[in-house]
């Protein structure tokens, strides 16, 4: 059974690939440009995923949701059961590709593991009522995602952008409206 290897650096005085450690930029990489489509049916899948445990009422189910936004926040859909079957399997099945900016999808994915993070803590602090609405809240956003092709995550970065709590060079294509037809 062989061991799975990480990524490495390249050395540049004789071009060979020596194991000095992990490229840990290249562990946690986020995609950029992201197929939108691929991030639709994404959202869609945690709307299902979302709207079952608040129907079931099953705590679990939170968790669950936290572990996949985390997983994509940082891995980007290299790991993420959702993910994969979105950009793997789902999205190949409409044929072509919109490609959109990554910085701000990661961003969003950070709110989503945010609020179900949240909704855990409270969850499991007995405040079960607070949990099913940051869920609810959650669905909403996911829903607006998944189904309008409204991003509010998305939103929310260029707001932050444009008043520069965001720095311009995390998203060149965001504040450059040339490069916006990616």
């Amino acid at each position: 059974m062989t061991k799975p290897t990480l990524p490495v650096t390249p050395t540049r005085q004789t071009g060979a690939r020596v194991n000095r450690g992990v490229d840990w930029r290249a562990v946690f990489a986020f995609p950029n440009p992201v197929n939108e489509y691929a991030a639709r049916i994404t959202a869609g899948l945690v709307v299902l995923l979302a709207v079952a445990t608040l129907v079931t009422g099953w705590g679990w189910g939170l968790v669950v949701l936290a572990a996949g936004f985390w997983l994509r926040v940082l891995f980007g859909p290299r790991i993420s059961p959702l993910a994969l079957l979105s950009v793997k399997v789902l999205a190949p099945r409409i044929g072509h590709a919109k490609l959109v900016a990554g910085p701000p999808k990661r961003f969003a994915q950070g709110m989503g593991a945010a609020m179900t993070s949240a909704a855990v803590v409270l969850f499991f602090t007995g405040l079960q009522p607070a949990a099913w609405v940051v869920l609810a809240l959650l669905i909403v956003a996911a829903s607006l995602e998944s189904f309008v092709g409204y991003c509010l995550g998305c939103a929310i970065f260029g707001v932050l952008q444009r008043r520069g709590l965001i720095p311009d060079d995390i998203c060149e294509a965001c504040n450059n409206i040339t490069l916006r037809s990616l």
